[in-house]
């Protein structure tokens, strides 16, 4: 008897999904090796899993601590998860193509569209080559003011490995750091928060990692063609606006917090204050300790996590425009109008219903995980969801909870990661039915809002 199996066909929103759940799944493997860590213990799988998964979704929670735990080999690991996470396995696939000579197929060109994000083919591949050479660049670039400002304090050797290291960790929006073995564990970045030089490079590359490759594109050609597009228009706007509100907000509710901003003078409160309102944008370092904030700055954050960054960066969240247009549609819903309109260009029907879509599912989603770990962790609630929406935007602030989680905690946590890296809609595609184009429509109906 002959038996013939059919040949599995993979949607790109299936192979993405797939292949990340791939690099977590190795990466996780790795790091349960003696190797990797610098006692020779054996880390367990689902601590590695979840490390993997924090790093590869460029997220930032831990529930070790990175610089005292893991050894050189095993923070290499790390790295390398988060730079692949961080631009994507696919794009990192296509380096090595480009290195090969080798053609981009067509398939593999949709892949890279869903990847991106993008509404259609059209350029993508030129597109991926800016986003390979913008990233090294910019790497490199920080690197090396970080290199020597490090040096200064921990020497050439390890000034230049935290240099290298960081950069990486802070482009991609991933939140991982080092420094548990200079200032005590899980500090990050808290003995630097009024340093000029490491405020700077740092939320520049939290900034440029967040706005997306394509609006980092639209500023380096604006020079030839004078003008920016709708989509980069509307990313930088919101992103400016978010940045200074939430500044002003930090300011003005942890001044007088001696756990915080009170202990700090008149330059370093300002600049930990643009910190911790860039720092939510999807980053997760942090200057000042999140957890001794006051409950209406951690709530505040919460909001600016869930936004999160922008679309084709390496960040997560909802994104700026997605945040944009639902302003825009509760703007045109007040004053009466049919449009929304935003810097005179109306949007189209499909991407308010899709903006609506992925705010809901999103919504959903950081609820319902609130709700299970609300009776699986003996937390206050706020702190509970403060670390879903920071899993969901791929932020990697977190309260206190993270160390504390149950194993239910941790595999929820990771999940919402990844669902957070790849977006609910991508996953949603991924895992529904292969949908038909329908043959009729019903009647239109009324109902009454509001």
């Amino acid at each position: 008897m002959k038996v013939t199996l059919k040949k599995i066909q993979l949607t790109p929103p299936q192979i993405l999904v797939l292949g990340f759940a791939a690099i977590i799944l190795i990466g996780a493997l790795v790091l349960t090796l003696p190797v990797s860590s610098a006692t020779g213990d054996r880390l367990s799988f689902i601590n590695a899993l979840f490390t993997a998964t924090s790093a590869t979704c460029v997220t930032g929670l831990v529930v070790v601590d990175t610089g005292t735990y893991f050894s050189v080999f095993g923070q290499i690991v790390i790295v390398t998860l988060i730079q692949i996470g961080g631009l994507g396995f696919m794009t990192m696939a296509t380096l090595f193509a480009f290195a090969l000579k080798k053609r981009i197929s067509l398939k593999e060109r949709l892949i890279l569209q869903e990847a991106m994000n993008q509404g259609s083919m059209e350029g993508i591949v030129r597109l991926i080559r800016k986003v390979i050479r913008y990233s090294l660049t910019i790497e490199l670039i920080a690197a090396i003011i970080f290199s020597i400002r490090w040096s200064i304090d921990l020497g050439p050797a390890k000034g230049i490995y935290f240099g290298i290291w960081h950069a990486v960790s802070f482009f991609n929006n991933a939140g991982f750091d080092l420094f548990g073995s200079v200032s005590g564990p899980f500090s990050s970045l808290t003995s630097y928060a009024a340093d000029p030089v490491i405020n700077i490079v740092s939320m520049g590359l939290i900034v440029l990692g967040g706005i997306g490759f394509i609006v980092m594109s639209d500023l380096l050609e604006y020079r030839k063609i004078k003008r920016l597009s709708l989509h980069s228009k509307v990313v930088l706007s919101t992103t400016g606006v978010l940045i200074l509100t939430g500044a002003v907000v930090m300011y003005a509710f942890e001044f007088s917090n001696a756990k915080t901003l009170g202990s700090l003078d008149w330059s370093g409160k300002i600049w930990a204050s643009f910190f911790q309102s860039v720092t939510p944008r999807t980053a997760g370092a942090n200057t000042v300790d999140i957890g001794a904030m006051r409950q209406a700055s951690q709530f505040f954050m919460i909001i600016l996590m869930f936004i999160g960054a922008s679309p084709g960066s390496t960040g997560g969240g909802i994104k700026t425009t997605t945040f944009m247009t639902l302003i825009g549609a509760i703007v045109a819903m007040i004053r009466g109008k049919e449009d929304i309109v935003l810097f005179h260009y109306r949007l189209g029907k499909d991407r308010i219903l899709k903006a609506i879509t992925l705010t809901m599912i999103a919504l959903f989603l950081v609820i319902f995980v609130a709700m299970i770990l609300s009776t699986t962790e003996s937390h206050p609630f706020l702190m509970i969801l403060f670390e879903v929406t920071s899993a969901f935007g791929t932020v990697g602030l977190t309260m206190g909870l993270t160390t504390d989680l149950t194993m239910v905690g941790k595999i929820l946590i990771s999940l919402t990661m990844f669902a957070g890296r790849l977006g609910p809609i991508t996953l949603a595609y991924a895992l529904g039915p292969k949908t038909e184009k329908e043959l009729y429509r019903y009647p239109e109906g009324k109902i009454t809002i509001g």
